[in-house]
């Protein structure tokens, strides 16, 4: 049986099984497959660790390295003693690389579409499926273009096919995921829009109970999208932004395509459509040139506009970006930021917890004794529930950075 482990994004989930499935296809054994991230020098050194670790405890074993990382600096991974074979982001979704790995063939051409459905996420509760991937834009601190090449969208009716294919496997909960989902359709013939295209998979799948997106850039939310947020009741209530920066200056320098009035606008217009919405964002600390006056303005727009899931990191710089040769602000400094960014996440999710206290809504179950709100927030189980159900409970008590919940009625 071949081993995964993935560092990174969503995206990178999905992919990861979609190579298990072309694993197990090629009767790959004795193997361990490490599906990189680059978007930061630690995801790096961690997948680098990764690999000596499991060449120390699997002396035999075949170490195949992919991902990102791998794709942008191959000979990085060649060069380690422990790695057997190193490939890149398209060679790793296709079944002849691991077929040729083990020295077989794969199936006819023509079945590779269908080949590539994946029917389960090993440990997972909920699904992902990919409905974009690439980026056209250039953010001065982003590596990640070179790794995953321009914007391409998958046409609706493999991402109808993926998804059906998902429900009947028994997932009651997928994510739509991408590098820049919200670029979905430009590079399309007919411009099919993101929303357009959620529109028509909730509609061929009716048995589909919750449906969530990966990050979202702000300014390209379409009009579709903002009539599901409003009207569609499968469409969970949580939007995480790719905000990055509250200041205009950093922003600018960001090459950024929003500013600070854009989010406050987004998350009034959200909220006014619909009232229960819980808002995450991705936010780096300490950006080169960032001041203290410009991280306090990140800070306030964070508390000002009530973000609740904060996913921070301190600035990483990657060789080959323009933010790398942009003056750097100190580690220690930009370490220090990003802890008062997560004390304020932290702050913001016990006051979301808090509300929540005495009110009943449905869980999607993760473990016996542990699910997910609507809004994404961590709800411990008072009572055993089955993994993967959607179950109603009702809060009745904080935990820390979690929900405690009794139980309403039967798994279903």
């Amino acid at each position: 049986m071949t081993k995964i482990i993935t560092f990174g994004c969503r995206l990178n989930t999905y992919e990861s099984e979609v190579m298990r499935k072309h694993a197990e296809a090629a009767g790959l054994k004795d193997a361990v497959i490490v599906n990189t991230c680059a978007v930061t020098a630690e995801a790096e050194r961690q997948a680098r660790q990764a690999i000596r670790k499991i060449r120390r405890e699997k002396p035999g074993a075949k170490i195949i390295v992919t991902g990102c990382a791998a794709h942008i600096e191959p000979e990085k991974f060649r060069t380690m003693p422990e790695v057997d074979y190193v490939f890149g982001n398209e060679a790793k979704k296709q079944a002849e690389t691991f077929f040729a790995l083990n020295s077989r063939k794969p199936a006819r051409r023509g079945e590779q579409d269908t080949a590539n459905l994946v029917t389960r996420f090993e440990g997972k509760s909920r699904a992902f499926v990919e409905v974009q991937n690439g980026c056209n834009h250039s953010c001065t601190y982003c590596i990640i273009p070179q790794g995953r090449g321009t914007s391409r969208s998958v046409p609706p009716a493999l991402i109808d096919a993926q998804v059906r294919v998902l429900v009947e496997s028994g997932y009651n909960e997928i994510v739509f995921t991408g590098v820049d989902i919200t670029a979905y359709g430009e590079d399309m013939e007919d411009k099919t829009t993101l929303g357009e295209m959620i529109r028509y998979t909730l509609g061929a799948n009716p048995d589909l109970k919750r449906l969530r997106l990966s990050s979202l850039d702000p300014v390209e939310v379409d009009e579709d999208v903002w009539d599901l947020i409003a009207h569609e009741p499968r469409l969970m209530p949580h939007v995480h932004l790719s905000l990055q920066a509250g200041d205009d200056m950093v922003l600018k320098r960001m090459k950024r395509r929003h500013r600070a009035a854009d989010i406050v606008r987004f998350c009034e217009r959200a909220r006014k459509l619909r009232p229960d919405i819980i808002f995450g964002a991705d936010i780096i600390a300490g950006f080169p040139t960032e001041t203290e006056a410009m991280f306090a303005n990140t800070l306030r727009l964070a508390e000002e506009t009530g973000l609740t899931w904060l996913h921070v990191f301190p600035y990483s710089a990657r060789k080959g970006t323009p933010a790398a040769r942009m003056p750097q602000v100190k580690s220690d400094i930009r370490k220090k930021r990003a802890a008062r960014l997560r004390e304020a996440g932290k702050r913001a999710v016990q006051r979301h917890l808090d509300s929540l206290i005495g009110k009943t809504f449905e869980v999607l179950v993760e473990k016996p004794d542990l699910g997910r709100s609507p809004a994404f927030a961590e709800v411990a189980l008072l009572s055993p529930a089955v993994v993967g159900s959607v179950v109603a409970v009702e809060c009745v008590a904080r935990d820390g950075q979690k929900a405690v919940a009794k139980l309403v009625e039967q798994e279903r």
